[in-house]
């Protein structure tokens, strides 16, 4: 893994989060490539000579809309919200939908192992706890910087298995929102395209003891080719649901 620049002020104290090997601590912006940003709004990832930015924020923008106005209630249904589950979401990213699904009341452990993403969904989550709207939610979320595969059955030795593991593996975005697509292209450049799917798969498998929901573009193929259990579709998106492996 290649170092990744966290440009701060001289004066700035970092937070633990933004305490890992792989950053790089300056004050000086690199000659090319991507970077992290200590900002007045907090912590941000950019482009050498790009406008686009990415960072994590729960309580503005889309993420504020979903809060006020509802939504995800597809998702709810495929983890089975109305049991009142815990779920692990074992591919972090940005967190959109595990803050979704603790908005609605569930409990929700979040697995991140690149050190750049989690220094950004742990930022977005700290300024979410100090914030009143917010701060009950984002209470709810427990949040983990390691490779699911590998932790989810220390944790779950520790503390117990949860009902549903949750998955979104990093896929091509079809949308045309322009954001988006730079969202993508900075994550694709940061953490690259190779996943071990079947290796995080099986872990989730034997870790769940109701179900693994797995997110997919709605006409994409199966995770792995595994044919789920059964399907909840949407428009842009469904979620396949294979059984867990029971208590």
């Amino acid at each position: 893994m290649h170092p990744i620049p966290l440009i701060t002020p001289t004066q700035h104290t970092l937070p633990d989060y933004a305490r890992h090997p792989a950053l790089t601590v300056s004050d000086t912006l690199p000659d090319s490539g991507l970077y992290l940003a200590i900002e007045e709004y907090g912590i941000v990832l950019h482009r050498v000579g790009d406008k686009g930015a990415v960072w994590v924020d729960f309580t503005t923008g889309a993420a504020q809309h979903r809060r006020l106005h509802g939504g995800g209630e597809l998702l709810a249904k495929a983890v089975g919200r109305s049991k009142q589950p815990t779920v692990w979401d074992a591919t972090g990213g940005l967190g959109r939908d595990s803050f979704v699904l603790a908005g609605l009341g569930l409990n929700v452990h979040i697995f991140e192992r690149h050190p750049a993403v989690y220094c950004l969904l742990a930022d977005g989550l700290a300024r979410a706890l100090l914030h009143p709207n917010t701060a009950e939610t984002a209470s709810r979320l427990t949040l983990h910087h390691a490779d699911a595969a590998e932790y989810m059955p220390r944790l779950a030795a520790e503390i117990g298995r949860p009902q549903v593991v949750y998955l979104d593996p990093m896929y091509s975005e079809r949308r045309k929102s322009a954001a988006v697509k730079k969202e993508m292209a900075f994550f694709h450049e940061l953490v690259g395209t190779a996943q071990n799917d079947s290796t995080l798969l099986d872990a989730a498998l034997a870790t769940a003891t109701a179900r693994v929901v797995v997110k997919r573009p709605r006409l994409g193929d199966f995770l792995c080719g595994r044919k789920p259990d059964y399907q909840y579709t949407g428009k842009s998106t469904r979620f396949d649901v294979y059984n867990g492996s029971g208590a």
